[in-house]
């Protein structure tokens, strides 16, 4: 996308509780937007609703976009030319232009009380039509002194038309509006006007935001024209839905903390990857993408106006994919995050190392590896495994005395081997011998349970390079050994 003025875009959540995958998204679409076109990408936080805010969302907001890698150019904790991005710290901002609207006689101070305002909803329910604040505007308001709520005055009651860069033309009937409240009585403004004094003084350009502002559009409108604003460009992206298609992605579904999932093991370049794609489509069959191709290929006309779908199995085949992309230090980091610090300790950094490829293969996401670890599937790394001399004689299939022959003659093939440089080099030694028997498994099956002592394993050879030749001979003769018993 392209444009002859500075593209300027902004996430502004409400530090009312933990970010979940909708508001990362948004961010995301806004943070590709300005990157794409060269623009400015704001943080702003709209905490006017005190009773609302949850102690340390701020906190997790940005600990969340810095996760994904989302940084910012104007905002919190980077200030910029608008001062303050904190709504809270705005507040003689909102007041400005309250006092601006009250003045030109486009707002007013409202007089009435919870329960005046009750007996108003009941009158009209009694007369059975909607209930409309103007029905009851009083005549002559009081000067607006901040202790009452401001209103704005709908001096034109008329239909709204506007033209939405995904949705396209979107249009409400009058009975949309109402007068509504611009600052609330104990001096904080609503989102109403908040949003639109910011991205005025803030030079936004463009606004991405969630489908359930759609109704609210010609309240928004009615303060733009109020205030002789031309609207920035809107954007509605389309709802991410619960697996099931049928209704938006909810705390059941797994719309949980967006740190959840990095306490979970998944990549940030995996997350970004998943959430880009519900809802937009670079209109190709590319599946793995990264940030800065995203950046690249984003374009708004491709994103979709219905519901994108929640799939839990997509999103750990695509974590799975950027696990295997990364490299061989970072694998290595990443496994260390999730096995115990004993496990790490008692392989050792050459053993760690070696085990590594073989977790990263088996997992699609990090938290398996704790999950292999307390099922035990990882003991016989560390421990020589206790052994059934029927498993070890191919479940049966074969006398001790074929079994120790076996076993002997693989003894000698690893023995003789210098050392061990590849999974692949242990296996073309030992598959040299296994290959002269019509059932291979006469030899293999007795070594693999000799090295992990489990009936379903990494095959032998990867079991032999992770263990090293000195442990694998070990075991081996153990394994001889207690077939002599």
């Amino acid at each position: 996308m392209s444009t002859t003025h500075k593209v300027v875009t902004r996430f502004a959540p409400s530090p009312t509780g933990y970010m979940h995958i909708g508001g990362v998204r948004t961010a995301l679409f806004a943070w590709a937007l300005a990157r794409q076109n060269k623009g400015t990408f704001i943080l702003r936080i709209e905490d006017t609703d005190k009773e609302r805010e949850v102690p340390g969302s701020i906190d997790q907001i940005i600990e969340s976009l810095a996760w994904l890698g989302i940084t910012w150019d104007e905002g919190v904790g980077v200030g910029g030319p608008a001062g303050e991005y904190l709504q809270s710290k705005r507040l003689d901002h909102y007041i400005k232009y309250g006092k601006k609207l009250e003045a030109k006689g486009l707002a007013y101070a409202d007089p009435y009380t919870a329960e005046e305002v009750d007996a108003f909803r009941k009158k009209s329910e009694t007369e059975g039509r909607p209930f409309l604040y103007r029905d009851y505007r009083p005549q002559n308001p009081p000067t607006w002194d901040g202790t009452q709520p401001l209103r704005l005055k709908i001096t034109t009651i008329k239909s709204y038309s506007w033209h939405d860069a995904i949705r396209g033309d979107l249009s409400a009937g009058p009975e949309a509006l109402d007068d509504f409240i611009l600052i609330k009585s104990d001096g904080y403004p609503t989102y109403n006007l908040a949003h639109i004094i910011d991205d005025l003084e803030m030079n936004v350009t463009h606004i991405l935001r969630a489908d359930e502002f759609i109704s609210s559009v010609p309240k928004f409108l009615a303060l733009y024209e109020a205030l002789g604003i031309t609207p920035p460009i809107m954007a509605t992206l389309p709802p991410i839905m619960a697996p099931d298609g049928k209704k938006k992605l909810g705390k059941r579904d797994g719309a949980k903390d967006i740190l959840g999932y990095r306490d979970d093991g998944y990549l940030p370049s995996a997350m970004l990857n998943f959430l880009v794609f519900i809802g937009w489509n670079p209109g190709d069959e590319t599946e793995i993408i990264t940030a800065d191709e995203f950046i690249e290929r984003f374009d708004l006309t491709k994103v979709q106006r219905s519901g994108g779908g929640f799939n839990e199995d997509k999103l750990n085949w695509i974590n799975k994919e950027h696990l295997k992309r990364l490299s061989t230090q970072e694998q290595f980091d990443f496994v260390l995050r999730f096995i115990s610090p004993a496990f790490a300790t008692s392989c050792g950094t050459d053993k760690m190392s070696r085990l590594t490829p073989t977790i990263i293969e088996r997992i699609s996401v990090g938290k398996e590896i704790r999950d292999m670890e307390e099922k035990g599937e990882l003991a016989f790394i560390v421990l020589q495994p206790p052994l059934d001399q029927a498993i070890l004689n191919w479940n049966g299939k074969q006398d001790a005395a074929i079994t120790t022959k076996y076993l002997s003659k693989l003894l000698t093939i690893v023995t003789n081997l210098p050392t061990f440089e590849s999974v692949e080099q242990v296996k073309n030694e030992i598959m040299q011998f296994a290959d002269s028997f019509a059932q291979r498994g006469a030899v293999l099956h007795p070594l693999r349970y000799a090295l992990t002592g489990l009936a379903q394993s990494p095959d032998p050879f990867t079991v032999a390079y992770i263990l090293g030749k000195d442990e694998t001979v070990k075991r081996i003769s153990f394994a001889i050994d207690s077939l002599s018993l």
